[in-house]
C-alpha cells in the first residue's frame, strides 16, 4: 500500500506556545525545566494529531528550541570555541548564546533558509575542527514517542548540506572534514537503530543547488561510506527545486527512498519514473508545503496514478513538497476570514488532511473520494471568472506601463549632487533602519484599537505621543536622519496589506521567523490596488516635529510579494508589479507631502532569488524592475534608500547595482563585514549603510568596536560612502539596550569623523 508520510510538522503551537515559554526563559520569568516541559508537550500534541490525520511516516527531530541548523551545530560538537566557558557538557544556554550572544561574545551569523523567509544560524568551521555526539536530541526525541505509542521517522539534517551552508576559518577545504562528520553521522544511525527506528529521513535541500563537480563527488563517497555502515531504511530528502539531472547518479546509492519536490519542480517526476531502480522508493511531494492555498487533487491524483502504474502503489509514500514549518498549524482558527477565500485555503492539518484524501484515491479509486474531487474542481474553475479576485483598474493600468516609468530621471551622480545641496548632511551620516522598540504598552493600544475598546482619537493621540517621544530621542543623541519608529505598525507587510485591495489577514496564521520571532504573513488572493494614502500622516506628523530630516518609511514589492502567501493563477512577476505601482503612488504622495529621503526596504528581492543560476537573470530582471517601478516616480531631490538583511550578494551585484537606490542599508555586522569585499569588487557607485551592530542579540557592542568595524569598512568603500547604522530595525529589542546601543554607534561616528577631519 502507498505510504503517507509528512517532513515536518510547525513548531510553535497553534497558541505559539513555545514563542512564549523562549521568551520567559530567556526573561528569567520560568525554569528550564518548565521550557523543556512546553517542548515536550507539543511535540507529543503534534505527533498524535498527525497519527488522527493519517500519517504513517510522522517525523521526530523536526521539533527545535531555535533552529534544526543549530540542533545539528550542537549534535556534532561544532560548537565556536567563544561559547565554551568550561569543562562541562555544552547544553542549553550554550545552545542560545550561539544563537542570541551575550556580552562575551557575538551572535553566530544568520541567514535566509534557501529561498524562505525562515533564518537559520550559520556553523562556523574551525581550524582543527573535531565533531563528536555532543547532543543526543534526535534519539531522546525519538524515544519520547515510541513511549507516547508512535514509531517517528527521525528528520536528520544531511551531513553535505550542513557542511555546505557553513562557513570555514580554515585554510584547507571544508570537505577535509566530511570523514570526522561522517563518524558522528553513523553513530547516530546505528544508535537510532537499535533503538527500534525503521526509517530516517535525511535533508539534503544542497541538492536544488548548483553543485560542483567535487561536491557530487563528495556526496556520493560521503554516502557510500555512510550507508555501507548499519542503520534503518533511509529516505533521501531534497525539496525547493529539480534534482532531475542528479538522479542518473544519486539513483546508484543505496537510498530505499527518495522524495521529490513537485510542486517546485513538477517535471522532474518523468525522469525519476525512468531512473528509479527496483529496491527504491518514490517519496511524491505533490502538496505545496509553501503556501496556504489548497491542492488542485485532481491534478495532484494524476500524478500519482501515474506513478502508481509505474512502480506500483506499494513503492510510493505522497507527501507535502517539504517541511510544514514554513506553514500555518491550522484553518480551523480563522473564523473571520472571507468565506469565499477561505474555503479555498489549506494550512498544515489541511493539507495533511489532503495527503489522506490522495493517498485514500489511489488506495480504494478515486471514487471513494468521488464528491471531495468534484467540490475541489469547482472551486479552481471559478476563480477564474470571480471579480473578488480580478479587478479590470488594475488590469488596465498595467497595460499602460511605459519605460520611463523604471528610471529616474538623472543619473546617480547627478541626484548625489542635488541631494547633498538639499540634505546638508555630515560625513559618515547617522540613522536606523526604521523601527523602534515595540513595547507592551504599544501593542496593548493598538490592540485595544482594533478591538474597539480604544477610540480613535484617543489612539491617535497615544501614537503622537510615542512618535514624538522617539524623534526627541533621536535629535538628543545626534542621529542625522530620523525615523518616525512605526509604533502604529504591527509588521512591516501586514501594515500595509491591510490597506490595500487583494489582501487578506489571518487571526492566527503565523510561521516562524527565526528563534522565537514570529509573523503573520499576509494573503494576497487578488489584484492588488492603493485606495488611500497609508503612511503619509504618521510621517508629515514626525517631520512636523524636527528640522532634520524624516525618512519616509515604505516596503517594497518583491518583500510584499515574498513576505506574503501569493496568488497562484497569475505569474508572481505580475502581481509584483501591481504591487509596486500601490507602492509608486505613496513615494509620490511622501514626496508631495515635503519628505526629503523615503526607505523602499526590500529584504526579500534577494531571499527570492531562484536557487540554480539558470534561472536568476529572468528574475532579477522582473524584480529589479518591480523595484525600479515603485522608486523611479520621484524627482531627483528626493533620497531613495533601501534595506537589505542577510544576504549573498556575491553573485547578485549586478542587480543590486541595477537598482539604482540612493543609499542601500544592509547587515555586515555578523559577518564582521567581510561581505563588503564583492562591494568593493564591483566598485558599488551609490552610497551604503553597512550595519555596524546586530539587533539580533540583546549584546550592547562598545563605542571601540563600532569604530573598529567602521574603520574595518573603510577598507572596502570610499568614506563618502558610508553611512553608520544598525543592521535592522529595532522593533524587537528593549529600550534600554536600543538606547545604550545607539548612542554608542553614534558616538563612534563622530570619533570616526572627527579622525577624518570630517
Amino acid at each position: 500500500m502507498m505510504m503517507t508520510a509528512n517532513l515536518g510538522f510547525p513548531r510553535m503551537g497553534i497558541e505559539r506556545e513555545l514563542k512564549k515559554a523562549l521568551e520567559a526563559y530567556w526573561k528569567g520569568d520560568i525554569s528550564q525545566e518548565s521550557l523543556l516541559e512546553t517542548g515536550r508537550t507539543l511535540r507529543v500534541r503534534h505527533w498524535q494529531l498527525q497519527k488522527t490525520l493519517g500519517i504513517e511516516q510522522i517525523p521526530s527531530n523536526d521539533f527545535s528550541f531555535y533552529d534544526h541548523v543549530l540542533d545539528t551545530v550542537l549534535m556534532t560538537g561544532a560548537v565556536p570555541s567563544r561559547f565554551l566557558r568550561s569543562a562541562e557538557r555544552p547544553g542549553l544556554d550554550t545552545y542560545f548564546r550561539m544563537a542570541r550572544g551575550d556580552a562575551e561574545a557575538a551572535a553566530m551569523e544568520m541567514t535566509k533558509w534557501f529561498d524562505t523567509n525562515y533564518h537559520y544560524i550559520v556553523p562556523e568551521f574551525e581550524e582543527g575542527q573535531i565533531f563528536r555526539l555532543q547532543s543526543e536530541k534526535v534519539l531522546r526525541e525519538f524515544e519520547e514517542a515510541k513511549e507516547s505509542g508512535i514509531l517517528t521517522r527521525p528528520v536528520l539534517l544531511g551531513p553535505m548540506t550542513f557542511l555546505r551552508l557553513g562557513k570555514s576559518r580554515m585554510l584547507c577545504s571544508k570537505w577535509n572534514l566530511l570523514d570526522g562528520l561522517l563518524c558522528v553521522y553513523e553513530e547516530i544511525l546505528s544508535r537510532l537503530q537499535k533503538a527500534g527506528a525503521l526509517w530516517v529521513q535525511m535533508d539534503e535541500p544542497l541538492l536544488s543547488l548548483d553543485m560542483t563537480a567535487e561536491e557530487e563527488r563528495q556526496f556520493r563517497r560521503g554516502y557510500s561510506r555512510l550507508l555501507s555502515s548499519p542503520h534503518p531504511k533511509v529516505c533521501l530528502t531534497a525539496y525547493f527545486g529539480d534534482i532531475s539531472e542528479k538522479l542518473s547518479w544519486l539513483t546508484e546509492l543505496p537510498f530505499d527512498a527518495v522524495h521529490l519536490d513537485l510542486v517546485r519542480a513538477p517535471r522532474q517526476l518523468d525522469a525519476a519514473l525512468e531512473r528509479i531502480p527496483e529496491q527504491m522508493m518514490l517519496s511524491l511531494g505533490i502538496v505545496n508545503g509553501r503556501n496556504v492555498w489548497k491542492a488542485n487533487l485532481t491534478d495532484c491524483l494524476d500524478k500519482l496514478l501515474r506513478a502508481a502504474d509505474r512502480l506500483g502503489a506499494e513503492r510510493l509514500m505522497v507527501a507535502p513538497s517539504c517541511s510544514l514549518l514554513h506553514c500555518p498549524v491550522d484553518l480551523a482558527q480563522e473564523t473571520a476570514l472571507p468565506a469565499e477565500i477561505r474555503r479555498r485555503m489549506a494550512f498544515a492539518v489541511q493539507k495533511l488532511q489532503e495527503i489522506r484524501i490522495l493517498a485514500r484515491a489511489v488506495r480504494e479509486g478515486h471514487q471513494a473520494v468521488e464528491p471531495i474531487l468534484e467540490e475541489n474542481q469547482r472551486l479552481f474553475q471559478s476563480e477564474k471568472t470571480s471579480r473578488l479576485f480580478y479587478n479590470p483598474e488594475v488590469r488596465n493600468r498595467m497595460s499602460q506601463l511605459t519605460d520611463s516609468m523604471f528610471s529616474r530621471q538623472s543619473d546617480f551622480e547627478r541626484r548625489r549632487r542635488l541631494q547633498r545641496q538639499r540634505l546638508c548632511l555630515p560625513l559618515f551620516p547617522t540613522t536606523t533602519i526604521g523601527s523602534f522598540p515595540q513595547t507592551p504598552d504599544i501593542r496593548r493600544m493598538r490592540a485595544d484599537f482594533r478591538k474597539g475598546a480604544l477610540p480613535e482619537a484617543e489612539y491617535q493621540s497615544a501614537m503622537k505621543r510615542q512618535i514624538e517621544n522617539v524623534i526627541r530621542f533621536q535629535e538628543s543623541i545626534g542621529l542625522d536622519v530620523l525615523v518616525h519608529g512605526e509604533p502604529e505598525r504591527n509588521d512591516m507587510v501586514e501594515y500595509f496589506g491591510e490597506m490595500l485591495e487583494g489582501f487578506a489577514f489571518t487571526q492566527n496564521g503565523w510561521v516562524q521567523s527565526y528563534g522565537s520571532r514570529c509573523v503573520k504573513p499576509p494573503v494576497i488572493y487578488g489584484d492588488v490596488r492603493r485606495a488611500s494614502p497609508m503612511t503619509v500622516h504618521w510621517i508629515r506628523y514626525a517631520q512636523s516635529l524636527t528640522d532634520k530630516p524624516v525618512k519616509g518609511m515604505l516596503t517594497g514589492p518583491m518583500t510584499l510579494l515574498q513576505w506574503s502567501f501569493v496568488r497562484e493563477d497569475q505569474p508572481r512577476r505580475d502581481t509584483a508589479f501591481q504591487l509596486a505601482l500601490a507602492v509608486r503612488d505613496e513615494a509620490a504622495d511622501l514626496e508631495a507631502a515635503g519628505i526629503r529621503i523615503i526607505q523602499i526596504d526590500e529584504p526579500g528581492l534577494c531571499e527570492g532569488v531562484p536557487l540554480r543560476q539558470s534561472e536568476r537573470a529572468e528574475y532579477f530582471d522582473w524584480a529589479v524592475k518591480a523595484f525600479r517601478l515603485a522608486s523611479c516616480g520621484v524627482k531627483d531631490e528626493t533620497q531613495i534608500h533601501t534595506h537589505m538583511c542577510y544576504a549573498d550578494f556575491n553573485d547578485r551585484m549586478g542587480a543590486i547595482i541595477a537598482m539604482d537606490a540612493d543609499v542601500l542599508s544592509i547587515e555586515a555586522s555578523r559577518s564582521d563585514a567581510v561581505l563588503l569585499e564583492v562591494f568593493e569588487r564591483y566598485r558599488y557607485p551609490n552610497e551604503i549603510g553597512p550595519g555596524v551592530y546586530d539587533i539580533h542579540s540583546p549584546r550592547v557592542p562598545s563605542v571601540e568596536e563600532m569604530e573598529a568595524l567602521l574603520k574595518e569598512i573603510l577598507r572596502y568603500l570610499r568614506a563618502e560612502q558610508i553611512w553608520v547604522n544598525p543592521d535592522c530595525g529595532l522593533k524587537t529589542r528593549g529600550w534600554p539596550e536600543t538606547e545604550a546601543s545607539l548612542k554608542n554607534m553614534v558616538q563612534a561616528a563622530v570619533r570616526l569623523r572627527r579622525s577624518l577631519g570630517g
